[in-house]
């Protein structure tokens, strides 16, 4: 207290209430005597809060010879005017970073502009679809090829479909691929994705991204809402580059037989949500991705997929016209209906698809797929756990069309 009282005779200042505040923020004592006190009380934060398990060093300040002072170089803004050296302040933590190693969904690469904006790259792309589509005509005339039970034609979708969408997920969208390692070299597992952007775009990014990624280039086979079968001409392509109807059914059927397939649980509540909830995730259902997984004893892989919520920005839903056109959803976009075709081109944002750790469940027993607590425990750490991942992937992104 005597040294407070010194720096109030010295400075003019009398008041009582001052010399609390002094001494409360100043530093007391001895220096051995204030360095034990600061770390028994840093020792203590650290065993109090987990943020201190790696305390880092301070820099103290030490007062110069004369009248002249520097400025500290760690202090409290309370205590640097009050006539003597500011106090050491031990920091929350010193590695107030978010961890980079244990999401593997940071942006190594360079950014990637969109070569469709240059004339040169549209052209580029015409002529890539065009060769393909030429080199598929003229090897069906010979009719070497297969098509499975499903209707899936490997020979189309290698030949016509992927060169053509390809053009779109490179060159347009810039998909950053992240967690390929997490896919299962050989043997089914189910895929369980966020689902959003108006149009399901995303499950066409993702089977690209599957195909074109993996060690061994596997195919991912789609399940898709019976509306994407009841047009024909919309159903027939589907059903050529592998997707079939999400039913128990037919997803027991492609995990018996080993495939790699993907669904989502969001369905028309995720792609028809307006953009103001964008990347939040919708009820899952009831889980039946769950009970199928269970059943067959196959491991469930949490997709993210950042990128798909702004390429048609939802700003409202005409539900009485969807209605009445027997749609799910009408959308109005900034640029639906008012640009007319145009306001069908998707706008070229930056996307990242990360395939998350499996999670097992050849652990459970048979009777689990038949056990609600259980599925519905397993269908809301699935979906928390893409939840989690979607929000540190966007706190690492960059610009939503340039990054």
């Amino acid at each position: 207290m005597d040294a407070e009282v010194s720096i109030l005779a010295g400075g003019g200042a009398t008041d009582a209430r001052t010399a609390k505040v002094i001494q409360l923020y100043a530093t007391s004592g001895g220096v051995a005597e204030s360095q034990g006190n600061r770390t028994a009380v840093r020792e203590q934060g650290r065993r109090r809060h987990p943020s201190q398990q790696t305390g880092g060093h301070v820099t103290k300040s030490t007062p110069t010879q004369g009248n002249s002072r520097q400025p500290a170089q760690l202090g409290h803004p309370n205590t640097d005017g009050f006539g003597r050296p500011a106090a050491a302040v031990t920091p929350i933590s010193d590695e107030v970073r978010l961890p980079a190693e244990s999401l593997g969904v940071e942006h190594l690469g360079p950014n990637r502009s969109s070569p469709l904006f240059s004339l040169s790259g549209l052209r580029g792309a015409v002529a890539d679809s065009l060769t393909a589509t030429a080199g598929f005509i003229r090897e069906r005339m010979t009719g070497d090829y297969e098509v499975d039970e499903f209707g899936f034609d490997p020979h189309f979708t290698e030949s016509v479909w992927f060169p053509a969408v390809r053009q779109v997920y490179d060159k347009w969208f810039r998909v950053e691929v992240t967690g390929v390692e997490n896919l299962p070299v050989e043997g089914g597992a189910l895929l369980v994705a966020n689902h959003a952007g108006t149009l399901p775009i995303d499950a066409i990014m993702t089977s690209l991204a599957v195909r074109d990624n993996h060690p061994t280039g596997r195919h991912l086979r789609l399940l898709a809402a019976d509306m994407a079968f009841e047009a024909p001409a919309v159903g027939e392509v589907a059903r050529r580059i592998g997707a079939t109807v999400a039913c128990t059914s037919d997803a027991d059927r492609l995990l018996r037989a080993g495939e790699l397939t993907a669904v989502w649980p969001e369905g028309f509540k995720g792609i028809g949500k307006l953009y103001k909830d964008r990347y939040k995730l919708q009820r899952f259902g009831r889980g039946g991705f769950v009970t199928t997984a269970l059943r067959n004893a196959s491991p469930i892989i949490p997709v993210s997929i950042v990128g798909s919520e702004e390429i048609y920005p939802m700003l409202a839903d005409l539900k009485p016209l969807a209605k009445v056109l027997g749609l799910p959803y009408f959308p109005i976009t900034p640029t639906f209906p008012w640009l007319g075709p145009l306001g069908v081109v998707p706008l070229p944002s930056k996307w990242h698809i990360h395939f998350g750790r499996p999670i097992e469940t050849g652990s459970y027993d048979e009777s689990s797929a038949d056990d609600p607590m259980v599925v519905f425990d397993l269908t809301d750490h699935v979906r928390e756990e893409i939840q989690q991942t979607l929000f540190r992937m966007l706190s690492r992104r960059g610009s939503v069309y340039f990054g």
